[in-house]
């Protein structure tokens, strides 16, 4: 048996507080690389550090574990944790955001979790409900400055950070969960607006992105996710960024206009993803580890290996530090206009 599998292309999801035993032989499967944990998943931080550790011990290799836990609307673990406001709180308290960025690093690594899927990078244009005030501001330079900064603190804390959802959908009002939004902009408009902030990050080391489920058709007629211009071209090209490329989740009705499951993981990694989401979905996550085939990609394990965590405390030595207790107490009271 093959006891050293590296990091896979796919980042798939579980049902419960604990592991059945068909998730742990999918967990095992070559092309598995990550599992991504939902509130479904957490009690406390004792169990959910036991969940983890269990998914750990099912694979014979590496294996990261991530979560969304922006603050705000998009918290997965709250109970335990420190909540954490939304994105757009620190335009009116800018020296929280890098504070903010290490605290949630902190109790996520303490856990066990590798990364979480932040900042938002997005800017709000005042139409996207389901971007809003996850953004950080309107405002492109105000935005690109306190998601530095959150990501300055995720860094600080060992945690590596991703940006979302490349190349902007904050101009869009529909919810790509539950359709394919469509941006009528030009280039040169996203360019002067939506770009900045990931331009900048990646220019200070932005080690993860995940392209938006969003046509933009004067540009490209393929969403973002599935396509090799923005991919390729803008990011990697223009842009340079030499870190890890995830897709949103496949399963959301923005993903499914370029067909079944297997197509849309095919298309996905033609397009340059180096790590696929198929989450809320066990039999599509199953079709796709098998419909891939293995396959060893030094290049793309090298780079999710980056997004590794790098805890600084456990659980039990976070409780004590006094920058948590300090920084916890200043989130928690602070209000929030």
């Amino acid at each position: 048996m093959t006891t050293n599998l590296p990091i896979g292309p796919i980042m798939l999801d579980v049902a419960g507080f604990t592991l059945a035993a068909d998730e742990k032989d999918k967990i095992n499967h070559p092309n598995t690389g990550a599992v991504i944990l939902f509130s479904r998943n957490y009690q406390n931080p004792e169990q959910v550090t036991e969940l983890i550790n269990s998914i750990r011990a099912a694979r014979n290799g590496k294996l990261l574990i991530a979560i969304d836990q922006e603050g705000g609307r998009v918290q997965r673990f709250q109970q335990g944790f420190t909540r954490l406001p939304p994105a757009a709180s620190y335009a009116k308290a800018p020296e929280l955001a890098e504070p903010a960025g290490w605290l949630m690093a902190a109790e996520l690594l303490a856990v066990g979790v590798d990364f979480s899927f932040a900042p938002v990078l997005d800017i709000d244009c005042g139409v996207s409900d389901i971007i809003g005030n996850r953004s950080f501001s309107t405002d492109p330079e105000l935005a690109t400055r306190l998601s530095s900064l959150f990501r300055k603190g995720m860094n600080a804390a060992g945690m590596a950070a991703t940006g979302k959802h490349f190349p902007g959908h904050g101009a869009v009002a529909l919810d790509s969960h539950l359709t394919l939004p469509v941006d009528e902009r030009d280039l040169d408009s996203i360019r002067a607006k939506d770009l900045l902030p990931f331009k900048q990050l990646i220019e200070e080391g932005l080690e993860g992105i995940m392209p938006a489920h969003v046509v933009y058709p004067k540009i490209d007629p393929n969403p973002a996710g599935f396509s090799p211009f923005w991919i390729g071209q803008i990011l990697r090209k223009e842009l340079n960024f030499n870190g890890t490329v995830f897709s949103d989740d496949l399963s959301m009705e923005g993903a499914a206009s370029v067909g079944d499951f297997p197509e849309r993981a095919r298309l996905a990694q033609l397009a340059g993803c180096d790590m696929i989401l198929v989450c809320n979905n066990p039999a599509a996550a199953e079709q796709v580890l098998d419909a891939l085939p293995v396959t060893q990609d030094p290049i793309r394990e090298q780079r999710l290996s980056r997004m590794q965590g790098k805890p600084q405390m456990n659980r039990e030595q976070l409780m004590r530090n006094e920058k948590w207790l300090q920084l916890s107490t200043l989130i928690n009271t602070h209000q929030y206009a």
